[in-house]
């Protein structure tokens, strides 16, 4: 995701700074050849650097006056969390309290920062609305996203910056992560193995093309929340929180044929149970992204799954 926002910004003329700690929680060539794809920008400037590094860090936001952070960087997966819940806590947690001094002592305008899906958790009411009490996590991916918000709150409040959180749903397209399903899937049809499906494949998904994802960042990006003047909010500081999703869930089931379709190739399915840490379902309400910035993602899964395998295709050479 920060490599197609970054390009999104550099496109528009604007200089943008990048930072990644490169780890190897997947593929580190294919991280490795999404910069090469930024390198050749004049107005591109990449440091590898982790978040958990404190000194590293405030050196970082001393030595560089940033008008807007876009911080899209964590320890993700939520089976993941299982098995190396430390990794989530130094990066989510103490990487991103870190991110938070830097936006404190430097002033920057606006920052955007990544929330997830998963903190809506155990969550029964449809679609998820940026309103509903998220309290009951069943993830600790989910429990340090929604930490996440409650830290920038705090921050937002007791140093006035404006600050976004996007709820992401589903993310999917090219260029994408390999420990997602959608790319488990397309891999493992091509070389002709089988597909785990969990909860005999009863589970819906809000899934979201990268493009409408990147549309809606830089729209948020440049339009700072002012503080609430509503003595009746639950809050005055400049702070507000997003879902950005497709707003239109799709049955797993019928995600895989979309996918047997662009393939023209049958998947061997493994029905399993539900696996812990994962939700049934995930469906955003919009609206508030829709009223203050003017746009809904909408990109199909058809249109955005063919784009996502032509891709596939051409890099793994397929």
């Amino acid at each position: 995701m920060g490599y197609f926002v970054a390009r999104r910004l550099l496109d528009s003329g604007l200089a943008v700074y990048g930072i990644d700690n490169l780890n190897d929680y997947y593929d580190v060539g294919l991280k490795r050849d999404r910069l090469a794809q930024l390198q050749p920008y004049d107005g591109f400037t990449f440091e590898q650097l982790d978040l958990f590094d404190r000194e590293g860090m405030l050196t970082l936001f001393r030595n560089h006056h940033f008008q807007y952070v876009v911080h899209l960087a964590a320890q993700a997966g939520v089976r993941y969390s299982l098995e190396n819940p430390f990794a989530y806590a130094d990066s989510n947690l103490s990487g991103f309290l870190n991110l938070l001094e830097g936006c404190h002592l430097m002033g920057v305008e606006h920052l955007v920062f990544a929330s997830s899906s998963s903190v809506y958790g155990a969550n029964r009411k449809v679609p998820f609305s940026v309103d509903d009490r998220v309290d009951h996590p069943v993830s600790l991916y989910a429990a340090t996203k929604k930490a996440n918000e409650l830290m920038a709150h705090a921050y937002s409040s007791l140093y006035q910056i404006p600050t976004t959180g996007l709820r992401f749903f589903t993310v999917y397209g090219p260029w994408g992560r390999p420990d997602m399903a959608y790319f488990k899937f397309v891999e493992a049809i091509l070389g002709d193995r089988p597909i785990q499906v969990y909860n005999q494949g009863r589970m819906q998904r809000d899934f979201t093309y990268i493009d409408d994802v990147v549309e809606g960042v830089v729209r948020v990006m440049v339009k700072p929340p002012l503080p609430s003047t509503n003595p009746e909010s639950d809050t005055q500081a400049p702070y507000k929180i997003y879902n950005i999703g497709n707003h239109q869930p799709v049955e797993l089931l019928r995600f895989i044929q979309v996918i047997e379709s662009a393939l023209d190739k049958p998947a061997e399915i493994v029905l399993g149970p539900m696996q812990p840490g994962d939700v049934v379902a995930t469906y955003a309400d919009v609206s508030g992204l829709m009223a203050d910035v003017g746009f809904t993602p909408s990109t199909p899964i058809e249109v955005g799954m063919e784009r996502f395998i032509d891709w596939y295709r051409q890099y793994y050479n397929v």
